[in-house]
């Protein structure tokens, strides 16, 4: 599923997307929403809880956050709190993704991948 993920872009399945992305459980991909977080606190490197929300779609046991390549995306405590059944991951987004990819074969993951800093 993911191939590359490198500085401003990432690859999945073949197909190149220069944006952050999430991907859920069933494999369904896309752009992350981050304009909500930035609107609120005037960046989107802090993911907010009603950001997260959008996301909740499918029924998930890990939540992998690809914190970008020098780690600046990271979920706010309430946005944690949201989630606080769920396994939580926030490692930069080439261990992320190796890790998805791994968990994936096991576990129903839900994946947001920051792809710049």
């Amino acid at each position: 599923m993911i191939e590359v993920p490198e500085f401003g872009r990432i690859i999945v399945d073949g197909k190149e997307y220069a944006h952050d992305i999430v991907i859920y459980p069933s494999g369904r991909i896309e752009t992350r929403k981050k304009w909500i977080s930035k609107e609120k606190h005037g960046t989107s490197h802090k993911l907010d809880p009603e950001e997260l929300r959008e996301y909740l779609r499918e029924d998930f046991d890990v939540l992998v956050v690809g914190t970008g390549l020098w780690g600046m995306l990271s979920l706010l405590p309430e946005s944690k709190e949201l989630v606080k059944d769920k396994e939580i991951i926030e490692i930069p987004t080439p261990e992320a993704a190796e890790l998805f990819e791994k968990l994936r074969k096991e576990k129903r993951v839900l994946g947001i991948f920051h792809v710049t800093c």
